[in-house]
């Protein structure tokens, strides 16, 4: 029995639908295997009996008997992957640089042995133990350690993020293609992974072979140092912008190229634009090598020209959206009982206490959030919202039916447009895919403007007039309103209370 066991594989027993090791295990006509709830729920919320394997119908849904056979088989598997987890663990480590961390642990990191991508959390043996024991815990998905588990989960229907579909660009979970993709050209991480390494190594050997012709050019125009150094700097100035943008460019191919990590890989990967052709520099020529110096300072000095410009241009847009600033108060009928409201509803922070309030359809009962009274179902409207002082924090605007009970997602398809802040410096924007944001500065306030028509919702950093992120071709049908959550009070570190602030137009 001990060699059966070592040639039995997690895989051998994974439903197809809910991707986890089967639980009451029933055979289909068409011979496929399934838990029987897990097929049992697909049938019905289809409107034939389709085996979501091979796409064969019956007429009739079928009378459905557990497998014992691969029933006890299961039992068999899960003993023995006990056995592997407790024997390849007997002496904990503790974490190295590198290797990812126990979650759990307090003080001293250990070594994390497996990751769940139920609970988004790695685990050292210690505490491991309960999902190997305990009855609700067992049917988690367990994978080698991981970090950024949140990544490689797919937020819809919290599944691992496994297969790629070709048809809409996206990494998609098992359920997706069952539910959401069904006439989707849909293949493995791994094909798609290969087939794009393969195309970044070609595009990467190109981008050499340019780099190479400029290099060459550069020696061969440095010869000429007759020529008129008017026309020979600007000459320079173009061709050291268009290496130092290849090289650029040939850096993130490699990095790509090395990645063997399939998902990150994946959601990092965007086409490149076309490789630059070859110039034909017969006729112009660059100034003496005494003249590099010059070049340099000249490109230093455009690319001050151009943020100062840029600037003004932001400066000038924001100044725009200004107009059309609303007078935004905090709504205390869907204010989560442990947030603290002044008077004059401008200002909102997390309490320690839960109040006793009416458990209204309107109030928010889990998230520490709230609505703004004001709703806009048309035209433009703009407010600001002071966030100095504060270690999280999320707003944006929201829709009149959003979700209110419970856990909520904050995405675009739940009717939530909005950026946080966590730990002091890490900001993202909650978009169909979490985009992480690196900005210049930390923002003392920001600015929301909001075009329904066109479907816009615009962050600004209002003292350093820059634009945080925009959503765009967004589609509105219902009421928006202003949404708010100041975060946790953290012990005092997060006490500062958002503050949606009197516009003040810029200069």
């Amino acid at each position: 029995m001990s060699a059966a066991n070592s040639l039995m594989s997690e895989d051998q027993f994974l439903c197809s639908i809910c991707l986890d090791v089967f639980t009451d295990p029933v055979t289909t006509p068409c011979g496929h295997n399934f838990c029987k709830n897990c097929i049992t729920e697909h049938w019905n919320m289809n409107e034939s009996c389709q085996c979501p394997m091979c796409k064969q119908v019956f007429k009739t849904k079928p009378e459905l008997y557990v497998n014992t056979f691969i029933s006890e088989m299961v039992a068999q598997f899960r003993q023995s992957a006990k056995q592997e987890v407790s024997s390849s663990s007997s002496e904990q480590q503790v974490s190295k640089p590198g290797e990812v961390p126990c979650d759990v642990c307090t003080g001293t990191k250990l070594k994390a042995l497996k990751s769940c991508l139920v609970c988004l959390v790695s685990y050292c043996e210690t505490h491991l133990e309960p999902h190997l024991t305990v009855l609700g815990l067992k049917r988690h998905q367990l994978i080698d350690p991981v970090e950024n588990l949140e990544g490689r989960m797919c937020m819809k229907h919290n599944k691992p993020l496994e297969l790629f579909c070709k048809t809409d660009h996206t990494c998609v979970c098992m359920l997706c293609t069952v539910l959401d993709h069904k006439t989707h050209d849909v293949v493995p991480l791994r094909e798609e992974y290969d087939g794009k390494k393969a195309e970044l190594r070609k595009t990467e050997d190109e981008i050499q072979q340019v780099i190479q012709k400029r290099r060459l050019k550069i020696e061969e125009l440095k010869q000429s140092v007759k020529l008129s150094k008017e026309d020979d700097i600007k000459t320079a100035e173009e061709l050291k912008q268009e290496i130092s943008e290849l090289l650029k460019r040939s850096t993130e191919v490699k990095q790509l190229s090395r990645s063997e990590d399939h998902l990150h890989f994946l959601q990092s990967f965007s086409p490149l634009k076309d490789i630059p052709t070859t110039k034909d520099w017969t006729e112009l020529s660059v100034p003496p090598a005494s003249y590099e110096g010059t070049v340099v300072r000249a490109v230093a000095q455009l690319e001050e020209t151009l943020s100062k410009e840029m600037k003004k241009l932001i400066e000038a847009e924001l100044k725009r959206v200004q107009q059309y600033a609303v007078d935004v108060t905090l709504d205390p009928d869907t204010a989560h009982p442990e947030l603290i409201l002044s008077d004059d509803g401008k200002q909102v922070n997390h309490g320690d206490v839960r109040k006793a309030l009416p458990d209204n359809p309107e109030r928010f009962s889990s998230c520490v959030s709230v609505l703004g009274k004001q709703s806009f179902s048309s035209g433009r409207f703009y407010f600001e919202v002071q966030v100095k002082g504060k270690t999280e924090w999320d707003f944006g605007v929201a829709t009149e039916s959003i979700k209110r009970k419970g856990l909520i997602t904050l995405s675009p398809e739940e009717g939530y447009w909005t950026i946080w802040l966590r730990n002091g410096n890490e900001y993202r924007a909650l978009d169909d895919l979490v985009v992480s944001l690196s900005l210049k500065s930390q923002p003392q306030k920001v600015g929301v403007f909001v075009d329904y028509a066109e479907g816009l919702v615009f962050f600004y950093d209002v003292d350093a007039a820059a634009l945080i992120y925009s959503f765009t071709g967004c589609s509105f049908t219902e009421k928006l309103f202003p949404y708010f959550n100041p975060g946790l009070n953290d012990g005092g570190k997060n006490s500062t209370p958002l503050i949606i602030s009197c516009v003040s137009h810029t200069k």
